[in-house]
């Protein structure tokens, strides 16, 4: 059993606690972080984790074992460095960083630290996207040609101020809150990108912006991709792979839609799951080195290279090369 800081209670950080806190075997929270103490205290009060407003608290408490960052993107770099000096697993909502250079630095503490690094892709755990990993990996759709994402919210219309609108928290529009789901999908499944053209068109300013991204990318495994996000329009998620034998596409978190030659399209449906329950689990596998975390390194590195490539490339309206691992 894993005791861990939850470090930022706003509407995310609640979202692990009501499904993890009290419900697993593997995970538990000892202690909550925040700087808000009013309304942040009282919620840490009504699940009986004590509470207080400093990280520094959760890292000199030996009954702490890991800590689970759900902060502003921009404190992440310097949040994990210091957990993993203090000898704590960290976990660490996504972006795990807003650059390649932070992340690595990230990912080298915690590798001279000795510690577990997790990072918080909770789409990775939905059924239908782990039954079209395993499609693509067992080899039955072909050569894999092309891949298409979309990720909308219309939730994020609903954030009115705060570090969530700003663009150097989160930049390229609805890629980093929305987005950035579809692109660590895409380097989940094909691997990592080689460059990366994009688009952001704004309709209307915050707060509740009306824009829209969408990008194409290239591959290193030479196939193509399509992503796209919109703020503004009820919740839509997609992926589909292209191969040279058939098709797949989730529609959601329990739905695939499986295409052949020859042959009717066959829908699956998968018994739903509590993705942040499953990610924070695996989270606790590691940390104990019972498995290695579902997010290897070199894929945090490879996404967060795509997304600081696209992100570039809408700013500059060129075609941009992708680093990464």
């Amino acid at each position: 059993m894993i005791s861990a800081a939850i470090v930022g209670l706003g509407r995310w950080g609640r979202c692990f606690v009501e499904s993890v806190h009290g419900k697993s075997q593997r995970i538990g929270f000892v202690r909550a972080i925040d700087t808000e103490p009013v309304e942040a205290g009282r919620f840490a009060a009504e699940w009986g984790i004590p509470f207080s407003t400093r990280l520094e608290d959760a890292l000199a408490d030996p009954a702490v074992g890991a800590v689970v960052l759900v902060t502003p993107h921009s404190l992440h770099r310097d949040q994990v460095i210091a957990s993993a000096r203090a000898g704590k697993h960290v976990f660490c909502e996504k972006p795990l960083a807003l650059n390649l250079a932070d992340a690595r630095a990230m990912i080298e503490a915690c590798g001279a630290a000795g510690v577990a690094l997790g990072v918080g892709h909770n789409r990775r755990f939905w059924p239908a996207l782990q039954e079209l990993k395993r499609i693509v990996d067992s080899g039955s759709l072909g050569e894999l040609l092309h891949i298409e994402g979309h990720n909308s919210n219309e939730k994020s219309n609903r954030v009115l101020g705060g570090w969530r609108l700003s663009p150097e928290e989160s930049p390229g529009g609805g890629v980093t809150g929305a987005g950035l789901h579809v692109l660590d999908a895409f380097i989940g499944l094909f691997g990592p990108v080689r460059r990366v053209r994009a688009q952001l068109l704004s309709r209307k300013p915050e707060p509740a912006p009306l824009d829209s991204v969408c990008a194409t990318y290239e591959f290193r495994n030479g196939a193509s991709g399509q992503l796209a996000t919109v703020r503004a329009t009820p919740f839509y998620w997609r992926i589909h792979v292209f191969g040279s034998r058939g098709s797949a596409e989730v529609l959601g978190e329990t739905e695939l839609v499986l295409r052949e030659s020859d042959a009717q399209p066959r829908r699956v449906r998968l018994e739903p799951t509590d993705s942040l329950l499953a990610e924070l689990e695996a989270f606790a596998d590691a940390a104990e080195g019972r498995a290695t975390f579902p997010v290897p390194p070199e894929q945090m590195l490879a996404t967060i290279g795509a997304f600081e490539a696209t992100v570039r490339a809408m700013q500059t309206g060129d075609t941009v090369q992708a680093d990464g691992p």
